[in-house]
């Protein structure tokens, strides 16, 4: 069976898309294939990297792409699904494809005392992480790609 393949798409990819790009991989790797980019790529969220390694992930030497860079090369998806806030101008990646919107708060807009910041990034983490699951249940029932 082909694996359906999965873009992410965020602003700087640097937190969200790379988290929900990662749980993807690892949780629906059977039948999912994840990439992640972003509109103004940066680098990684060093407060992202911290709480995925907390769950067995390194994404240390993770680098950031740029949406644009994948439509140039003519990469084709199944799904694309923004993970922005709302407020955000998040990405349209063109083509044929499903799109779904998950919003998440940036983990890059927290402010305050370190060990406050670590655990607003565990939530977002974890909501990724609990929906990436579900993507993965709705997606085995053949309507969702209807």
């Amino acid at each position: 069976m082909e694996k359906y393949k999965v873009l992410f798409v965020c602003v700087h990819n640097s937190a969200r898309s790379q988290v929900a790009e990662t749980f993807l991989n690892s949780l629906g790797s059977d039948n999912f294939i994840a990439e992640s980019a972003g509109l103004e790529p940066g680098k990684m969220n060093p407060n992202v990297v911290a709480v995925m390694k907390e769950k067995g992930f390194d994404l240390t030497n993770k680098a950031t792409q740029s949406v644009f860079e994948l439509h140039q090369q003519n990469k084709q998806y199944d799904v694309v699904i923004t993970v922005c806030d709302g407020s955000e101008r998040c990405p349209v990646f063109p083509g044929k494809t499903k799109r779904v919107a998950w919003t998440f708060p940036d983990p890059s807009s927290f402010s305050g005392p370190q060990e406050e910041i670590l655990e607003l990034t565990r939530v977002v983490r974890d909501q990724i992480e609990w929906q990436v699951n579900d993507f993965i249940k709705q997606a085995s029932d053949r309507n969702f790609w209807l």
